[in-house]
């Protein structure tokens, strides 16, 4: 019974880990950009925030991806018997 209790203990650790590694790799520069008091400023001074990205979005192919989406067909919820 003890096994069970130090899975638990190393799957949450592991987990605990992987999220750090998560939040570190978020903050790495290049990324998305940082909303912080300047560019807050930006964005209600100019009404956009700029990103080191080289190309912009593809609006065609987003809505596109949008369209297949929600053509998909649903599958209805199983009813639990009570």
């Amino acid at each position: 019974m003890n096994w069970l209790w130090i899975l638990f203990g190393a799957l949450t650790g592991a987990a605990g880990l992987r999220y750090l590694a998560r939040l570190r790799g978020s903050r790495s520069p290049g990324g998305t950009p940082v909303v912080d008091d300047e560019a807050l400023r930006r964005i209600l001074e100019e009404g956009t925030l700029g990103t080191d990205e080289d190309e912009p979005l593809d609006l065609d192919e987003a809505a596109r991806a949008e369209e297949e989406f929600w053509a998909e067909s649903w599958d209805e919820p199983e009813e639990y018997s009570r």
